[in-house]
């Protein structure tokens, strides 16, 4: 098994000067892999709609025509909901899956 524990990755010494280790992150990551984290997870996207479905109602599109009218306040809140909605989803669904590898990694190290 590989020992990683002294590596240091360049990204995690610019906290310590003073910059964003997130933003220094993000500039080492490949366009490639941007482009994969910028994709919602499916499993993100049901919940979200199914939480905009509740918030507005769940009538079938098919058996009625149905008309949402509010105010532009009102509006940008919902927005705001189900942007900070999905952010923890996503952040809940990465966690999940976080959690899964470390045990998966715990199993493969009690194996050896």
């Amino acid at each position: 098994m590989n020992d990683i524990s002294n590596r240091n990755p360049e990204f995690l010494g610019n906290s310590a000067q003073g910059g964003s280790s997130l933003e220094a992150y993000i500039k080492t990551l490949s366009p490639e892999t941007i482009a994969k984290l910028s994709q919602p997870d499916l499993d993100v996207v049901r919940v979200m709609e199914h939480d905009i479905i509740g918030m507005l109602g769940s009538l079938p599109n098919e058996h009625f025509n149905t008309t949402i009218t509010t105010s532009r306040e009102n509006l940008g809140r919902l927005l705001a909901s189900a942007m900070m909605s999905g952010y923890f989803l996503n952040n809940a669904q990465q966690r999940l899956k976080l959690e899964k590898t470390l045990q998966a990694t715990q199993q493969y190290s009690d194996d050896d």
